[in-house]
């Protein structure tokens, strides 16, 4: 197994990336607030998406997490039933994936939402096909829902959106700086990894995206890097190559 490091010795290369699938969980949204959406952190964010596309042209997806707005967990603990709580997930990420949306848009973004679960009214389904194409035109398409599925994670859904665009990465925000050998929020003497490969991370037992998505993006070889989301112009410096967070990756 590696050995915990300074995050920005890693010996895998890092490189500037075309298309990438961000994943931002929804507790990166709320900022101090506790819950719900923060305008500020939500203008930040955008402002973040923008800089990165303005000076790379990079083709970009987003997933969104709803945890700023339901956990599932919480309440099914007094009972609810998984589905259903995995179905008012999905909801809650609409509701992110559409305020993500007009913060982009006020920035003078062009942006689409493609929705797993149909709900014509506020977004577009999810089409492969199309969503390529508004990448192509130099659109954000931010895909919300999840997979349409209970039981499968946003983390899921964020691996299996990137492998459908043909994504070179997943870029996961985070409000560390990249994966550690144990919670630095709760363990202040937790130590980073500059890289790290998937089944390391199976193996540790690390929290760095679910079990599932993690075996799906080993699978199809997709490297992912974990970042801290709050320090302004990471977006970018992942997508130029720069040694930011912890790269993980196939082998």
């Amino acid at each position: 197994m590696p050995e915990p490091s300074d995050p920005k010795a890693g010996k895998i290369p890092r490189r500037p990336l075309g298309r990438v699938l961000l994943k931002i969980s929804g507790e990166a949204l709320q900022g101090d607030m506790g819950f719900g959406l923060d305008p500020d952190t939500l203008d930040s964010v955008a402002g973040q998406i923008v800089e990165a596309k303005s000076a790379r042209d990079v083709g970009m997806g987003l997933v969104i997490g709803g945890g700023n707005i339901f956990r599932g967990a919480i309440m099914a603990k007094r009972g609810l039933n998984q589905v259903t709580g995995d179905h008012m997930g999905m909801l809650a990420t609409v509701i992110n994936a559409l305020a993500m949306q007009d913060a982009l848009e006020r920035k003078g973004l062009d942006t689409r939402v493609q929705t797993a679960v149909p709900m014509t009214a506020f977004a577009e389904p999810f089409i492969r096909r199309r969503a390529i194409r508004h990448l192509e035109k130099g659109r954000v398409v931010i895909f919300a829902a999840g997979t349409g599925h209970p039981f499968f994670s946003t983390d899921t859904a964020a691996v299996l959106r990137a492998i459908e665009i043909g994504a070179d990465a997943i870029l996961k925000a985070t409000k560390v700086d990249g994966v550690y050998d144990s919670d630095p929020l709760q363990n202040p003497g937790a130590k980073p990894y500059a890289s790290i490969t998937y089944m390391e991370a199976l193996k540790l037992g690390l929290r760095v995206l679910d079990a599932t998505a993690l075996s799906l993006a080993m699978e199809y070889r997709l490297p992912a890097t974990v970042f801290n989301l709050r320090t302004y112009g990471n977006i970018l410096r992942v997508i130029q190559g720069e040694p930011v967070g912890t790269l993980i990756h196939a082998d």
